[in-house]
């Protein structure tokens, strides 16, 4: 392979260098400099070449745009993760037999809207982003589902109901 499908292909491989080059905000000789030192990958000891490599890759990656999304927010409290084997009525919410039930010590984050994978995404590393451990997440059908400890909820719903509105397109390589 060449350098730049190399380079290409490390980028690929870590989604946050990805979306820096999207958004235009990386600096080209500190990736470089960081995807050279990664073991895992086979890039020459050449910082320069791998720079403009990225540069590159960078002039052929659409603007990093921002999907607008709508979708109302809603919390829970007092939920636990049930492994029902059915939907029975005692559940809150039930997918593929793993339900969230009444009566325990957690808080669900619902999101209903136009939602989908790359919003979870988005949702989930900006959670993790405010230190807030995420139990359980899932979205089926622009429904989205996130289970937090019950003290951190309104900090949960707050951080969801801003990164719904600034989810960024997933954008092609």
């Amino acid at each position: 392979m060449s350098l730049a499908a190399d380079a290409r292909e490390a980028v690929r491989a870590r989604p946050f260098v990805h979306a820096g080059l999207c958004a235009g905000v990386l600096n080209y000789a500190a990736a470089a400099t960081w995807l050279i030192d990664d073991p895992k990958l086979d890039l020459p000891d050449e910082p320069e070449a791998v720079a403009t490599a990225l540069r590159r890759f960078e002039a052929d990656l659409p603007e990093h745009d921002r999907v607008p999304t709508s979708a109302s927010v809603s919390m829970r409290s007092g939920v636990s993760v049930a492994n029902s084997g059915d939907d029975s009525d005692g559940d809150v919410l039930s997918i593929a037999g793993i339900g969230l039930e009444r009566g325990g010590s957690a808080t669900a984050i619902v999101a209903d809207g136009d939602l989908d994978a790359n919003a979870l995404a988005y949702v989930l590393r900006r959670l993790a982003i405010d230190g807030i451990e995420v139990e359980a997440a899932g979205i089926a059908e622009g429904t989205c589902l996130v289970l937090v400890g019950r003290r951190e909820g309104v900090s949960a719903l707050r951080t969801i109901e801003d990164a719904i509105e600034a989810v960024p397109s997933v954008v092609g390589s």
